[in-house]
C-alpha cells in the first residue's frame, strides 16, 4: 500500500510517498516558490538508499496546482518515477495545523471536514489557508482517492482544562475559542510511542517528557502516553525560546514594543514571530552558526543559548512536579537530533532529577534511536529521530480501515 504525505504552506508543497509494508520511502521533494516567477522543486527518488536518484528543476508555477501536477508528473515518469499512475496510491495525508476543538482525530476529508478546516483559520491564519489549498488540489489531481486530514494540534486535546484554559475573561473561550492548543503534536505522539518501544513497556504506562527542538521548538509532558501539557500555546508563539520566535513574555511587552517602534498590533505579532528568539537576540537563528559565533567570543550568541537552555530548564522542573515519575527525558528534531551541545547543556546539573547524561553516548553521530544516558541513570534520556510523514503515514491507514476502505 502506498500513502502519499503532502504538507502544504503558503508557497511550498513539502511530500513523501512511502511504501507501508516495511515501510519504505519511495520517493520525497519539496515544491518551493510557487506563485514566485522562478520557482522550484527538488525530488528525491529512493532516498537514503543505495540507489538514491535526485533532480532539480527550476520553472514557473503559479499556483499548488501547477506544483502539485509536477509532482505527479515526476512520481509517475516512466524513467524515473516509482508509480505507473496516480491511482496507484491508496490514500493522500494531509498535515493541517488546526482543527480547533471539532476536530482532533485523524479524519477522512468530506465537506464538514473542509468547513471546520475554514472555521479554523482565524486560530491558524498562516498555515490552515494552504493546508486546505492541499487538499481541494489533491481532490482534483487524485480524484476518487480518499484524503486524510491530520491535525497538528490533535495529540494536545488529551490536557485536562487547568492545563489548557488562560486565566482571563471565561467568554474569551466560548465565544473565541482562546485557549492553549499546542503544535507539533504528531512529533510528539510519533516519539512518545517510539520512546515506549525502547524502554520496552505499554505506551499506556509512559510517563515521559518529549524535548522537540528546531528552529520552532516545544515539549510536552506525556503521562500514560497522553499529552498531559505541552509548551505552546493558542499559536506556536509560547514557550521555548525559538529560532525567530521570543517564547513565554510578559504579555504587557506587546503594548510597550508597539510603542517603542510604532507598530499595529499585527505588525508586534510579526516582530514576536519573526524578528525574535535567537534571531533577535544575536542576529543568528541557526543553532550551528551560534555555536559557530560563541566559539569567536560573541556574547550574544552565548546569551541566546544560555536563555534557549534556562527556559527548557525551567519546563523540565515543571513537567516533573506535574507527572510525578518520569521514565525517560526525550529529545528529537533538528536540533534535538544533532546538537550534542545543547542537550549537554539541559541535562547539566539535572542529576538530583535522575538525570545523568553519558558524555561518549552524547558526543556519537547516529541516526538511529539510541540512549545518551548513563547505565544507572534514574530517568533513562534517548535521542529519537522523529518522523512526522510517517506517522501521518500511519495514521491515514488508521482511517482507511476504520472506514472499510482497505
Amino acid at each position: 500500500m502506498k500513502i502519499l504525505v503532502i504538507n502544504c504552506g503558503s508557497s511550498s508543497v513539502k511530500y513523501q510517498l512511502i511504501q507501508m509494508d516495511g515501510p519504505e520511502v519511495l520517493a520525497s521533494g519539496l515544491v518551493e516558490r510557487i506563485g514566485e516567477p522562478e520557482g522550484a522543486i527538488t525530488h528525491k527518488k529512493h532516498p537514503g538508499q543505495p540507489d538514491e536518484w535526485e533532480i532539480e528543476l527550476t520553472l514557473r508555477m503559479d499556483t499548488h496546482t501547477a506544483g502539485l501536477t509536477k509532482v505527479v508528473e515526476l512520481l509517475c515518469d516512466p524513467k524515473e518515477g516509482v508509480i505507473s499512475k496516480a491511482s496507484d496510491i491508496a490514500a493522500v495525508g494531509h498535515r493541517v495545523l488546526h482543527g480547533g476543538e471539532q476536530l482532533y482525530k485523524p479524519s477522512l476529508v468530506n465537506e464538514e471536514v473542509i468547513k471546520i478546516i475554514e472555521d479554523n483559520i482565524p486560530l491558524g491564519p498562516l498555515h490552515n489557508p494552504p493546508n486546505l489549498q492541499g487538499i481541494l488540489v489533491a481532490q482534483k489531481l487524485f480524484e476518487g482517492i480518499p484524503q486524510v486530514a491530520i491535525f497538528d494540534t490533535a495529540f494536545h486535546q488529551t490536557m485536562p482544562p487547568e492545563a489548557f484554559m488562560y486565566a482571563l475573561p471565561y467568554d474569551l473561550y466560548t465565544d473565541r475559542k482562546v485557549r492553549k492548543y499546542g503544535f507539533h503534536g504528531t512529533s510528539h505522539k510519533y516519539v512518545a510511542a517510539q520512546t515506549a518501544k525502547q524502554l520496552g513497556k505499554p505506551l499506556d504506562e509512559l510517563n515521559a517528557i518529549t524535548v522537540h527542538l528546531g528552529n520552532g521548538s516545544s515539549m510536552a509532558a506525556v503521562k500514560n502516553g497522553k499529552c498531559f501539557d505541552t509548551t505552546m500555546g493558542l499559536t506556536p508563539l509560547a514557550g521555548l525560546v525559538m529560532g525567530t520566535r521570543c517564547g513565554d513574555v510578559d504579555p504587557a511587552i506587546v503594548s510597550v514594543a508597539a510603542e517603542h517602534y510604532n507598530l499595529d498590533f499585527a505588525q508586534v505579532d510579526d516582530l514576536m514571530n519573526r524578528q525574535s528568539g535567537f534571531k533577535g537576540v544575536c542576529g543568528l537563528n541557526d543553532m550551528r552558526d551560534i555555536h559557530a559565533a560563541i566559539a569567536k567570543g560573541d556574547k550574544r550568541a552565548k546569551l541566546a543559548l544560555n536563555m534557549f537552555v534556562h527556559r527548557i530548564k525551567l519546563y523540565l522542573g515543571g513537567y516533573y512536579a506535574l507527572l510525578g515519575r518520569v521514565d525517560a527525558v526525550v529529545f528529537t528534531a533538528g536540533i534535538g537530533e544533532n546538537d550534542s551541545i545543547s542537550r549537554r547543556l539541559i541535562c547539566s546539573e539535572m542529576e538530583h532529577f535522575g538525570l545523568e547524561i553519558d558524555q561518549e553516548r552524547n558526543d556519537a553521530r547516529s541516526r538511529e534511536a539510541r540512549f545518551i544516558s548513563k547505565d544507572g541513570s534514574k530517568t533513562a534520556i534517548l535521542v529519537i529521530p522523529t518522523n512526522e510523514e510517517l506517522e501521518i503515514a500511519n495514521q491515514t491507514v488508521e482511517v482507511l480501515h476504520a472506514e472499510s476502505l482497505i
